[in-house]
């Protein structure tokens, strides 16, 4: 999970170099594109081709169109805040998740844990700071509606993993994603510039690895020892923002962060406590 978490990192750095010069939707469909040859190896090494097409599509098409929403948030929000200020962002998803579970997937939620979602939502009000101080800007919002949708994601990934495999999940994800953010961005696209070929190359292969360890990861671990080691994107994000941008997030989005954090893991100790473990891998992370 650690070394998911890091590629995951260099995947999200590759997208903010690129973000500046093309559209965010164009950004989305790259990502999806340059990973699909390896996630086509990795489903032929493991199920195969056949575990593609038993799937319940009308699913697949919802988590599709949230997923290129989600993507395109990201992007935007990735050209104006540093890596970390999104990574605490997103951190509140797990927190949307489980309230989102109460209506969608009947799931009880108790008084404790709406109060750990409660204090992650201020969290995020505090990196936010509506006061107009701060990052309350269309980049932290797009981010914030990124999150949203991972959650929504989230629900369907629950309940796709039922009847589907973990790679056709996210086999499919990936390729409606680039092709429905293509066709959404076809007038506006712009031509490849080749000093990018590598950052394009470099998103594909650290986002499908990062995907093959994430999986591994939740297969092999228990989800609530495994899902924690999700915040070590913010020692990542850390770094990478140092090295290339030589930004670092303020006083505040540290302790908005740290808000969020405490949440997520009391939320994730208490649903241990009350569900037990019956984890299974994950066709996704925080990290779209």
């Amino acid at each position: 999970m650690a070394g998911a978490v890091a590629l995951f990192a260099l995947m999200d750095a590759g997208l903010k170099l690129l973000a500046p010069h093309y559209p965010p939707l164009q950004v989305g469909a790259l990502r999806g594109l340059s990973s699909l040859p390896l996630i086509l190896v990795w489903i032929m090494a493991t199920v195969g081709p056949r575990s593609l097409l038993r799937v319940r599509w009308s699913l697949h098409l919802l988590r599709a169109v949230l997923g290129i929403a989600m993507m395109a948030g990201f992007v935007y929000g990735l050209r104006s805040l540093p890596l970390t200020t999104a990574y605490a962002i997103t951190f509140v998803a797990p927190l949307l998740v489980t309230a989102m579970a109460v209506p969608f997937l009947g799931e009880k939620v108790g008084p404790r844990r709406w109060f750990a979602i409660g204090v992650g939502l201020v969290g995020v009000l505090v990196i936010l700071r509506p006061t107009g101080e701060g990052m309350l800007t269309l980049g932290g919002l797009a981010v914030l509606l990124a999150a949203v949708c991972y959650a929504a994601s989230a629900i369907t990934v629950r309940l796709l993993a039922r009847t589907d495999s973990t790679q056709a999940m996210v086999f499919w994800l990936m390729a409606l994603m680039a092709l429905g953010s293509a066709l959404l961005v076809w007038r506006d696209w712009r031509p490849i510039q080749p000093a990018h070929l590598w950052i394009i190359a470099g998103v594909g292969v650290a986002g499908s690895l990062a995907q093959v360890a994430l999986t591994e990861a939740f297969r092999r671990g228990e989800a609530s020892l495994v899902a924690p080691l999700e915040y070590t994107a913010l020692v990542w994000g850390t770094l990478l923002d140092v090295t290339l941008w030589g930004v670092l997030p303020d006083r505040v989005t540290w302790i908005g962060a740290a808000i969020i954090v405490a949440s997520g893991l009391y939320l994730l100790r208490r649903e241990r406590g009350q569900s037990g473990e019956a984890a299974s891998a994950p066709a996704d992370s925080l990290h779209p």
